[in-house]
């Protein structure tokens, strides 16, 4: 009888081969797409970036007259102005009176825009002539990665297993306010440079003398006294403890050397050697750590930096008014320009 094997293996062949020749055109069309489009991509940045160069081209002489209108026009204003020098000063607020501070800050720097040269010279106890020439308070945290892992570490030792499984380090980090840092920068702007020395002790007793403040100071510091105290009886203790452990081991070892005997307590007496220098340790890492919150909690607000005598003089090119007002010259011409295209692009489009 004929079969028909042989024609069916060849059919078979030919359709794999036909599936796979396929598979590679299709294969081949998505590699195209694909260079085609960061091909497409790159044009398109090159035609932008050749687009802002010819239009600057084209506009030169326009955006260059509005600057310099503006660099004119700044510089008189810069010279009317005279020269501004600035000091800082670096503090590290407890008990959460970093709030009350920035606030005080505020209300200094509002008093300066709204020229109440009367109530900022009977704040800062200061002349007619020396409260004028006061510019600006402003206040910011010195950002540390740190004082946001340090505070998430202390949160995970305040609070039960189950609330930290619910409250990830990312949630933690996007609640971390500029008010959680620990230091921050008061920065003083004046056209006299040696009123900065006159100022920081009115800043800081403004939040220092403050009865709340004042009376969680006390507790703090009571309590971490207390803490102190045992801390070091319990260390006297311990050291007793293995004072006589020493004495109770020499007698025993001369007893030894006198007769044969046999131990059996060795191994315990030794154990308990061992924890005792343990808790010896324990005890000393956190009298350590008490007396270091003791140093930090000692005062409302730690000054890590005073203001300086005599201000260093401002010279900054992006704060010069000059430089200011020929920047927004420029953009202000650019952004007209724009509009005119725009508009014209607009009435072309509807023709």
């Amino acid at each position: 009888m004929p079969t028909n094997k042989q024609p069916n293996k060849i059919n078979n062949n030919n359709e794999e081969e036909v599936d796979l020749g396929s598979l590679f055109v299709i294969i081949g069309k998505g590699f195209t797409k694909f260079f085609n489009f960061i091909k497409d991509f790159f044009k398109g940045i090159f035609h932008i970036i050749i687009s802002v160069l010819i239009f600057l081209k084209d506009n030169f002489v326009k955006i260059g007259v509005a600057a310099i209108i503006g660099l004119v026009i700044g510089f008189v204003l810069e010279v009317k102005k005279g020269k501004t020098y600035a000091s800082d000063l670096l503090v590290e607020p407890n008990f959460k009176s970093a709030r009350q501070l920035y606030n005080n800050v505020k209300f200094y720097n509002d008093l300066v825009r709204q020229k109440d040269t009367a109530r900022i010279q009977k704040t800062f106890q200061l002349d007619k002539e020396t409260a004028g020439s006061l510019k600006k308070f402003t206040i910011e945290p010195i950002v540390n990665e740190n004082d946001i892992i340090n505070s998430y570490d202390d949160f995970i030792l305040s609070v039960d297993t189950t609330t930290v499984k619910s409250y990830t380090f990312d949630e933690f980090k996007r609640s971390f306010t500029d008010l959680d840092y620990k230091i921050h920068k008061i920065h003083v702007i004046a056209q006299k440079n040696d009123v900065f020395d006159q100022l920081d002790e009115i800043i800081l007793s403004s939040v220092m003398d403050n009865k709340y403040f004042n009376r969680v100071k006390e507790l703090v510091n009571e309590n971490l006294n207390r803490t102190d105290s045992l801390l070091r009886m319990n260390l006297g203790q311990v050291d007793s403890l293995r004072r006589i452990y020493m004495q109770v081991m020499l007698e025993e070892a001369k007893k030894q050397s006198n007769g044969t005997s046999i131990d059996l307590g060795g191994e315990k007496r030794t154990t308990k050697e061992l924890e005792l220098f343990e808790t010896n340790r324990k005890l000393n890492a956190e009298l350590e750590s008490v007396v270091l919150k003791k140093s930090n909690k000692y005062e409302v607000i730690n000054v890590i930096s005073n203001f300086q005598p005599i201000g260093y003089e401002i010279k900054e090119i992006t704060k010069n008014i000059a430089f200011q007002l020929a920047a927004l010259g420029a953009l202000f011409m650019i952004f007209v320009l724009l509009l005119i295209k725009v508009n014209t692009y607009l009435s072309s489009y509807k023709k």
